[in-house]
């Protein structure tokens, strides 16, 4: 079928549907309209990884530090 026989697209219409009303109302809940709040979550994207890794050093360190080994006793 060549390109000038072909049938047009119609719109589809969708009917109403639990899933798409509910992502559609927490898409609405998160949008970020103001430029204040915008510049918080950008310095909050950059900030959160940066206290994970240094929970994670804080970890490591703690675990890297060789405790006093256990006294010598002597068995009879």
């Amino acid at each position: 079928m060549s390109e000038a026989q072909a049938a047009p697209e119609t719109p589809r219409a969708y009917e109403p549907c639990l899933c798409r009303e509910v992502l559609r109302k927490i898409d609405q809940f998160f949008t970020v309209k103001s430029d204040a709040a915008r510049e918080h979550f950008r310095t909050s994207r950059l900030e959160f990884p940066k206290a994970v890794r240094t929970l994670i050093d804080e970890r490591i360190e703690k675990l890297s530090h060789t405790g006093q080994a256990g006294a010598k006793i002597t068995v009879e």
